[in-house]
Parts: C-alpha cells; structure tokens; sequence
C-alpha cells in the first residue's frame, strides 16, 4: 500500500482522532457560536451540557442510540427543570433533591445504560443548581443545558453514520492486545531458570487475565448493543468471528499441562522451554498484528516462519523422547503442550477464512442480557430494594450525601456552594477504596487546575482567548476522564475558571471558593463512604469465594457433559466458561480493593493472593480439558472421569476434604500404569487422567484456604 494511504488510512481509523474531532466540534459549537451571535452568557449552559451528555454516552448500534437520546434528553429535562422550579422553596426543594438521587442511581439496577444517564441527570441537575443565578428566569439555563446535550448527541450521532461499527472495531482490537499480553505473560511461565516457584509471574499472568477478561465483557457488549439488528451483514459475521476465536485462543492458553515449577527443574539444561515461550512470544506478536489489522479494517496476514519454528519445537521434543524412554508421561505432556499451540495458530492462520467465518448459528450466538418486558425492569429494581444491594446502600448513602451538602450550602451562604454536591458527585463511589483514591485525585486535579488558572486568566484576558481555552481545556478533560483523573480534573477546574471569567467574576475568588468546595465535597463523601453502610469488601469475600467453588464446578460439569455427547461452543458452555473467569477476575479486584481498607488483617489477603493463585491454576487445568473436549477418550476413562468429576464438584460445594481423595488419586495412577503409554489411542485418555490428578493434587490446599478464608467472615 502507498505510504500516503495508509497514512491516510491510520488517521481515519484513530478512534482518539475522531473522538477529538467530534469534542472539538462540539465544544467549538457550544462557546463560538454564541459568542459570534453576541450571546456570550449562554457558553456556560451550552458548554456544560455537552459537559454532561458527553459523561452520558453509552455506544450502540443506531436505533438504541436515537433511543438513549431522547431517554436522555427527558430525563435531563426532567432534573434541570425540577431543580429550576424547586430551587426557591427549601424543603420542597429537599425532598426532591434526595428522592430524586435515590430513584435515579436505582435505574442502574437496570444495566449500564441506565446507570450511566442517570449520572448524566443528576450531574445536569448539579450544574443547575450551580448556574441558578446566570438568568433571571426558571427556563433559560434548562433550555440551554438542553440544547447542549442535543447539540453534542447530535454531533455523535453523525459520527456513528459516518463509522457505524468503528467503536465495535476498536473493542475487538483491544481484546487481541488484552490477548497479545496475556500470551507474554504466559511465555513467562516457561522459565527453565526461575526458583521462586513463579509467584511473580503467575501474578503478572493473573492480572493479564483479568484485564482480558474485562475486555472480553465489553466487546461482548459492544458486539450485543451495536450489531444486534445486523447479523445478516458479513462484516458482523466477522467481527463475531475474531470476538469467538480470541475466546478459544484464550482458552487453550490458559490451559496448563504440567506443573511450570517442575518443567522447571525438569529442563534446566534443556532449550525445550525456550522453544515454547519463543512461539508463545511469537504468538503474541501476532495477535498484535492482528489487533492493528482488524482495527484498520485490512485482512490478516499470518507469518510463515511459524511453521519452521513448530518443526524446531517438534524436533526438539522427538529428540528429547528419543533419550529418554522412560519418561512417556512427561513426552506426551510437552506433545500435548505442542498440540495447543499449534491449535493457536491454525484459528490464526485461518482467522480470516471464508470457511472459519461460516460457523454453525450456535457457535454465533450472543447471550441476550437485555430488558424485553415491564416483568424484567421490575424484577430487576425489586432484587435490589435490600440493604443486601450494594446499589440500595449507594443510593441511600448518596441522598444522605447531597442532603448534607445542600444544608451546609443553605446555612452558610457559600458563593458557588454547590460545587460542594458536584464535587461529592463525582466523588462518592460504591466502595471506599475507590471513593479514597477518587478523592485524592480530586484534591490534587483542582489544586493544580486552579495554580495554571489564575495566572492563564491574566495571560488571556480576551473573550475570545478564553473562549479557546474553554475548547482546549474541555477536550482535555474528556480525553483524560478515564485514563489520568487528576488530570482531568485539573482541566475540568481550568474550563470552570474561564467560563467565570466570562461573566467577569475574579478569579483568585473563584479559585478560593473552589478549594473550600472541593474540600467540603471530599470530606463528606469520605464521611458516607466511612460510616454510612460502609461497603468493606472482606465482608463479600464468602459470598464471592461460594460463588468462585460454584463456577468452577459448573465449568467443569459441563466440560464432562461434552466428554460425553461431544463439543460444541454453544451460549450456555460459553456462559459457563465465562462466569469462571469472571468470579476469578472478581475475587482479584476484592482482593485488590481489600488492601487499601483500613483494619483489614494482612494474613487474610496473604491467603486470598494465595487462593488466587491456586484459583487461577484450577481454571487453567479446567481450561486443558476444555480445550481438548473434542477428542474421543475410551469408555472405562469416561466412566471414571464423571466418578471423578462428581468427586471433585462435591469438594468444592461441600468445602470438605475427606479420606477418598487419597483413594482417587491412587485409582487415577494404578488406571495410568494399566494404559500402554505408547498407544496412540490412549493419548487423550492420559491427557485426561492427567488434568484431573494435577486438580486433585491443589484441591486441599485450596479447600483449607476457602474454610479459613470464610471463617473471619462469619
């Protein structure tokens, strides 16, 4: 391709390119526009419902989109104008502020999009009250806030005609850079050289998975939402493929076929090792390449030096057996090793395959999460109307919050007091580890914003100056909103200190209003978060522990299923496949979050790391027989494989281990020992007897951690 094309094509498929340019035209909309009419005071509302509808975007395909906007824009409406006309009546004013609070952070129950408009209303409802007095009447800033938020969906709305599945595009491409570095991290774990039994880099894995996990829920989303009305058009067709084959991919490598530590020790002197974690590095080269194909919509080209470097890898294994006749178990592990990668690079060589794309239905089907009924809205809010709801919790606790602001803002006649409620808006979070960083962050994003404001002011006094640097200082803000909160808010606080600057206010009286805000805001969020239901994460962590030992067994119940009537990708091995990934990414975020709580003992994280880990280990050894579920294993080892499959889900519901275990493992050897090793039939009999004893082996270390864990909890 000519350079100046594919520079041209890079700039077109930037999704930060394009997202500045709808900013940039939305912001430039809400401030020079006016200013060119003579209307400077209406940049403020214009400007801060871009603000507003910006934070209130949730992607999907066209139809949901016209839909989220007019459900945003009434209920914007609803919040701005309620606000305007209650303001002036406190108690009124009161009951409105915390039921409405509490009625909108409850449609969150109902999914993303819901939970995110109702931030979007009761952020509008929080710059009403902040710019009650720019007009002299009740309708001109709601209307304008209004206008705002039209303005910038309407912008967005061009956009996705222009692009309609780069979004989807983009998600994709992030799950094969999610994969590329989980595939890094996997080529870690063959180190002939490591001695400290691979915590490192099984933490470094764990967390690799966990963010590819998250990935792997949100193009799921983007996919379900954008494409939904689409299946029909083969470029869905495609962009289902790669989400299905990068779930494959990543199932069969995280499978493990042997203990790292041992192969390890095992072939210390060996350049085995080096051979698997060469093609694992190539492999996650490619998977880069392949995220920047699909990203600027070219077809894949897969490297032909694979197959040179697998007949090194096989050459290397066959001379290895050669030496070593008495090691058949630990040849057909590294031969079932080589299998699984060289599965990961045929679905890449065949990524792009007409005939790969035209899967059976079931193997394209997504898992419909969406609200079809009244039924399905209101069982949804009624599962959360309990204090067991950690979004019941929030809403109360957020009513309490804004309740408290708004009586502070009442009795000392703060100027621009309800930056007070912004602040704590933004803020306040569901759990306190988040809320404290939030706040730190908060802290030091307006204290910067306000020490490059003051002196920016007087460097550019113009209208017209300023003016820009509202534009500069808004795209800043959105393009570092989810990336560097400090940042963010240090330019939300400098287009905050320009807008006033605009209506002539003084600028260091501004800046000392809003340190004193911002403080206030700070401080009583924390106070919520502290001792307002406080949400310490320990106190789920049984909950979520039974629910890592169910999905693990679900997952492995149904990897059995398959043994039996054999494989298929359909939704509910999927799901299944997915909730143990996720409750595994979960019990890694609590632990996490556990951390930064105060008066939590530090040997009951050293052991959550700890089941972790062996959590992890169980999922990779559950992911192996996954990944092999289509082979054909004898009757006598499918017999004993659902004895051993209920032994073992019967483990980790009952959380007891009992005298058989010993006993299983015993059958597991005596039955190998019976099976002729060099046998080609029996391989995937071995494969199987294999995984499950390497699972017996960590289940009572992990069944002990799981009671212990649970006990400073009850």
């Amino acid at each position: 391709m000519h350079p100046i094309i594919l520079t041209l094509r890079k700039v077109f498929y930037s999704s930060n390119l394009l997202f500045s340019i709808r900013m940039l035209i939305s912001l430039t909309g809400s401030t020079l526009v006016p200013w060119y009419l003579g209307y400077v005071s209406y940049v403020i509302p214009l400007t801060l419902g871009v603000v507003a509808a910006g934070l209130s975007e949730i992607d999907t395909r066209l139809l949901s989109r016209c839909i989220n906007i007019l459900l945003t824009l009434v209920c914007f409406a609803i919040a701005t104008f309620s606000v305007e006309l209650l303001f002036n009546i406190p108690l009124l004013f009161i009951i409105g502020l915390m039921s409405s609070t509490f009625i909108f952070i409850m449609l969150g129950s109902l999914g993303q999009r819901y939970g995110v408009i109702a931030f979007g209303s009761l952020l509008i409802a929080a710059y009403t009250m902040l710019g009650h007095n720019l007009f002299d009447d009740n309708y001109t800033l709601p209307c304008y806030l209004l206008l705002g938020a039209l303005w910038y969906n309407i912008v967005s709305l061009i956009e996705s005609l222009i692009q309609p599945i780069r979004t989807t595009q983009q998600t994709i491409s992030t799950c094969f850079v999610k994969l590329s570095h989980y595939l890094d991290a996997k080529a870690a774990m063959f180190d002939p050289d490591e001695t400290h039994e691979f915590k490192s880099q099984t933490l470094e894995l764990t967390e690799c998975n966990n963010q590819l996990i998250n990935v792997f829920n949100q193009a799921k989303h983007a996919l379900f939402n954008r494409l939904k009305a689409y299946q029909g058009q083969s470029y869905v067709k495609k962009m289902l493929s790669y989400y299905f084959v990068a779930q494959d991919i990543h199932e069969r490598a995280s499978s493990s076929h042997g203990d790292y530590q041992a192969l390890s020790q095992h072939f210390k002197h060996s350049d085995i090792l080096f051979r698997f974690a060469r093609i694992l590095n190539l492999q996650s080269k490619a998977c880069a390449k392949l995220a920047v194909a699909i990203k600027m919509n070219q077809t894949y080209q897969h490297d032909s030096l694979f197959a040179r470097h697998f007949s090194y890898l096989e050459e290397a294994i066959a001379h290895y057996q050669a030496k070593n006749k008495t090691e058949a178990l630990l040849v057909k592990s590294l031969q079932n090793l080589y299998q699984n990668l060289l599965s990961i690079d045929l679905l890449l060589a065949n990524i792009d395959n007409e005939q790969h794309l035209s899967k059976d239905k079931e193997n394209n089907e997504l898992i419909d999460e969406e609200l079809t009924s009244f039924y399905d809205i209101f069982a949804k809010i009624k599962h959360n109307l309990t204090l067991k709801s950690s979004l019941f919790r929030h809403a109360i606790r957020m009513s309490i919050v804004l309740f408290v602001g708004y009586i502070i803002i009442y009795f000392s006649n703060l100027s621009h007091g309800y930056w007070i409620i912004l602040t704590s808006l933004f803020v306040c979070q569901p759990n306190y580890s988040t809320t404290k960083y939030r706040l730190k962050l908060r802290i030091l994003g307006t204290i910067l914003g306000i020490i490059v404001g003051i002196p920016l002011t007087y460097l550019f006094p113009s209208i017209i100056e300023q003016l820009i640097l509202i534009i500069i200082t808004g795209w800043l803000f959105f393009l570092f909103k989810n990336s560097q909160y400090a940042y963010a808010t240090a330019f939300i606080t400098l287009l905050v200190f320009f807008s006033f600057s605009l209506i002539g206010e003084n600028s260091v009286e501004v800046a000392i209003l809003r340190i004193i805000a911002t403080l206030i805001g700070c401080f009583i969020a924390w106070f919520a978060v502290s001792f307002i239901w406080p949400d310490w994460k320990f106190r789920n962590l049984t909950k979520l522990i039974d629910r890592v030992c169910h999905d693990d067994s679900h997952y492995l119940a149904l990897i059995g299923s398959q043994y039996l009537t054999g494989k298929t990708n359909d939704p509910k091995y999927r799901l299944a496949r997915r909730a143990a990934h996720d409750s595994n990414a979960d019990l890694s975020t609590l632990i996490s979050l556990m951390t930064k709580e105060p008066h939590v003992n530090r040997y009951v994280i050293e052991q959550g790391f700890r089941l972790l880990t062996l959590n992890h280990t169980l999922i990779s050894y559950l992911s192996t027989l996954g990944s092999h579920r289509d082979k054909i294993i004898a009757q006598h080892t499918l017999d004993l494989f659902d004895d051993l499959a209920v032994y073992i889900i019967n483990l980790l519901n009952d959380k007891k281990i009992d005298e058989n275990e010993q006993v299983m493992k015993k059958m597991i050897s005596n039955y190998i020992e019976t099976i002729s090793i060099n046998d080609e039939q029996n391989t995937n009999d071995i494969l199987v007897l294999q995984q499950l004893a390497l699972i017996l082996d960590i289940l009572p270390e992990f069944i002990h951690l799981v009671v212990e864990l649970e006990e400073p909890t009850n």
